[in-house]
């Protein structure tokens, strides 16, 4: 009896992507529709932008805007760009042991002939 084989189409590297976006990225627009959100409560009820009442266009408007600004921003760029771009600027800095101190006026160590 021969053992029957069943081909499993799996990819593991497939990126997963909705409207472009990674899922990082998607969670971004989310925050921003959520930050919109509470300061369209903020805004008055006569104020408006473009015609439409600044608290709906805050809330609405805004986070579907995004959308197409972080596919124009991440164009070209690796994966987890966006992620590792907010990583670098709450991380501490390291700066290079061989740079050139501009604070210091003499010199550290001092050669004895």
């Amino acid at each position: 009896m021969s053992l029957d084989l069943t081909p499993v189409h799996r990819n593991l590297h497939t990126k997963v992507t909705f409207l472009g976006l990674e899922f990082e990225d998607l969670i971004l627009v989310l925050a921003l529709a959520a930050l919109m959100n509470l300061l369209a409560h903020f805004a008055g009820n006569d104020a408006h932008f473009l015609g439409m009442p600044l608290n709906i266009f805050m809330e609405f408007v805004v986070p579907v805007l995004a959308v197409p600004f972080l596919i124009l921003f991440k164009y070209g760029r690796p994966r987890g760009y966006l992620t590792d771009l907010v990583r670098s600027f709450f991380s501490p800095r390291a700066w290079c042991a061989l740079e050139r101190d501009s604070q210091q006026a003499e010199a550290y160590v001092v050669e004895e002939e």
